[in-house]
């Protein structure tokens, strides 16, 4: 699985937004220092974000983004989502919708059990468990598992 710089960008912006101390809309500048994303491509996808129902813009003066709604509420699946479509595909077809024969005929439900994993994870943890970095359980006993940060 290939998470593209729009989703990890979006990511960080969110939880930017989620960490924000009195809820107060955020200017793109700020969140763009704050996260070292680029200004342009963040702009971009807080407006992805803001018609995909995530974040709110506020304009004027005191105007910025902010959440739609609570950072308990949404989970980074929901963010990646929005900018960047479905978690997995293959192809850029949805495993659904895939037909293989002969000996890839069991690839089939092996790219369900992926999504199916990758959705479990990422629609299990929310922005609020990142920016408070209380992960999950299940979740960090993934990353510490043996053999989890090294590459084969």
């Amino acid at each position: 699985m290939r998470i593209s710089a729009r989703a990890d960008y979006a990511v960080r912006a969110a939880l930017q937004l989620a960490a924000s101390g009195d809820g107060g809309p955020l200017k793109a500048e700020a969140i763009a220092a704050a996260q070292d994303i680029p200004h342009k491509f963040l702009e971009s996808i807080l407006n992805d974000m803001r018609r995909g129902g995530l974040v709110l813009s506020q304009r004027g003066g005191n105007g910025g983004y902010r959440l739609a709604r609570d950072a308990e509420s949404i989970s980074i699946a929901d963010v990646i989502r929005v900018v960047d479509g479905p978690l997995v595909s293959v192809r850029g077809v949805r495993p659904p919708e895939l037909s293989y024969t002969g000996p890839a005929e069991s690839l089939l439900p092996l790219w369900i059990a992926l999504r199916s994993n990758v959705r479990e994870i990422l629609d299990g943890v929310s922005l609020a468990d990142v920016a408070s970095a209380r992960l999950p359980a299940e979740v960090s006993a993934l990353a510490e598992a043996p053999g989890a940060w090294t590459n084969p």
